[in-house]
């Protein structure tokens, strides 16, 4: 039987491509050539663990002191001086999940007590952070509101009712087409915007 150089090349070709669909079907984990391993095998510090002392902070630690004055969103603590000159403390801790908000309607109360000024103080807020899309009156027709379509009229039917523990938790967590403003507005700010939402529900 003749060969020619085709016919050897061919039989070579075969060979290889045997070789490497049996070589890719085995148990081999290997990468390859690391040229900087340290660049894929260095151990990250990670904050909330302590492995070995953290050469780079000075006092050793991972996780770095927090700013002074830093306070947790999800446990914004403040006091309210009501009318009668006593204190309420711990006012704005609220941890319910974005999906309760049947439970924020029942269980939310506006802690801060209701006055001509704490109300004028949430139509300054209402005016800088909603009023763009839910109008000068609450009515939806902000001129953000009429490009961006599906704001509602507080003083609707369905609107007109919304009690301090829904329209809290939806400033805090958004519905619908509305995006949560929770890192616009503080709790205390919210409560006192709230405040006002109930003046616009009256379509006043």
């Amino acid at each position: 039987m003749k060969f020619s150089f085709k016919n050897i090349t061919f039989v070579v070709a075969a060979a290889t491509f045997s070789l490497a669909a049996l070589t890719s079907c085995g148990d081999n984990n290997s990468t390859g050539w690391e040229f900087a391993p340290n660049m894929y095998n260095s151990r990250a510090y990670e904050p909330l663990t302590q492995w070995r002392a953290n050469t780079i902070n000075s006092d050793g630690k991972d996780m770095r002191s927090p700013v002074a004055g830093t306070v947790s969103r999800a446990n914004y603590h403040t006091s309210f001086l009501q009318d009668d000159s006593t204190t309420i403390n711990d006012l704005m801790e609220y941890n319910l999940p974005k999906d309760s908000i049947a439970v924020a309607e029942v269980t939310l109360k506006n802690p801060i007590p209701w006055s001509d000024k704490v109300e004028e103080e949430g139509k300054v807020l209402y005016e800088r952070n909603c009023q763009h899309c839910h109008g000068e009156k609450g009515a939806g027709d902000g001129e953000v509101g009429k490009v961006y379509k599906g704001v509602p009229n507080y003083a609707s039917d369905a609107y007109k009712n919304m009690n301090d523990g829904h329209v809290f938790h939806v400033i805090t967590f958004g519905k619908g087409r509305m995006w949560s403003h929770a890192s616009q507005v503080n709790p205390e700010e919210r409560w006192k915007i709230v405040h006002y939402v109930h003046r616009l529900q009256l379509g006043n």
